[in-house]
């Protein structure tokens, strides 16, 4: 069983579009999109510098708009889908939950309530590598932050304030090696995101929902989610709460997937599965050069 899946934010880097604008009709597609949501995506996905990009309400319709362009040239039909944080946009119009543009509008939303709460206080997000979890979260709690992603293979996102992210990459919870601070404007998945939420259910009032073809993994708890309903209000109420994707993981195992493929722009989610998921082939798409992999990884698979 194949499940498709879909990075958050802090996976884009600069210029990581271009090579998919060359694909026949992708040009136009990301035209169509740019026009619907007011935003240049062309221009961020080829030239924007690093810091533009990590723009929230950059950042996270250019990662959407990345995410449904491989998938269709991929052309796969996955029999789960995910998705990390607002890789979930991506996943649900995987799904057929969402239409394209709805799911373009949606995160160009939740991009721009995500940054202007984000404004509010300086926060930040930041990975720890290694240790256990039964130690790392007490002690992230101890400082006032946040365990924002829960992500399994030894890796847990830790979320709050710039000095409190300061203060941990001084007292590390024991166990743990190292502290990365990600490319991300705020404090997501937590209480900091709070006002965003009001605006994102607003928003999601408005659209018009089917339920998943497919089967829908959610990064809330990793449950399967059987209604467009229930996929919509999960992903309004996501913005605040942590993403727990080491759940999902667990969920691919029971469901009996053999195999993994990380939409554009992948790497971080097949690095995870990797650590996590033994046995279960993984493949990221990064450019166009690795469609023609994951074609024959869906075919043997789908073989199997």
């Amino acid at each position: 069983m194949l499940v498709l899946v879909a990075p958050g934010q802090g996976a884009q880097t600069p210029g990581f579009l271009t090579p998919w604008l060359d694909l026949p009709g992708a040009t136009d597609r990301i035209a169509a999109w740019s026009d619907a949501i007011g935003l240049d995506l062309a221009h961020y996905g080829t030239k924007a510098d690093a810091d533009e990009i990590r723009d929230t309400a950059v950042a996270q319709p250019l990662l959407v708009a990345a995410g449904l362009l491989s998938a269709t040239a991929l052309d796969a039909s996955p029999g789960v889908v995910a998705g990390h944080s607002v890789g979930e946009i991506t996943a649900a119009a995987l799904a057929g939950v969402l239409d394209d543009e709805a799911a373009l509008r949606l995160v160009r939303t939740r991009g721009l309530a995500m940054a202007d709460a984000a404004a509010v206080t300086e926060t930040g997000m930041a990975a720890l590598l290694g240790g256990d979890p039964d130690v790392t979260v007490p002690h992230l709690e101890m400082l006032g932050l946040t365990p924002a992603n829960v992500n399994g293979g030894g890796q847990i996102v830790a979320a709050g304030t710039a000095a409190q992210i300061a203060t941990l990459t001084k007292d590390m919870p024991e166990g743990v090696r190292r502290v990365v601070p990600l490319k991300v404007a705020g404090a997501f998945h937590t209480h900091h995101m709070a006002p965003a939420v009001d605006r994102l259910r607003e928003a999601a009032a408005a659209l018009t929902v089917a339920d998943p073809t497919v089967t829908y993994v959610s990064n809330a708890d990793g449950k399967t989610v059987a209604t467009g309903d229930e996929v919509i209000s999960r992903l309004v109420g996501q913005v605040a709460n942590p993403v727990r994707w080491d759940l999902c993981m667990e969920t691919f195992k029971a469901l009996g997937v053999t195999a993994l493929i990380e939409a554009c722009p992948g790497g971080t989610l097949t690095g995870l599965a990797k650590r996590a998921l033994p046995g279960v082939q993984t493949l990221a798409l990064k450019t166009p050069d690795d469609l023609d992999a994951a074609r024959a990884l869906i075919s043997e698979h789908a073989d199997a």
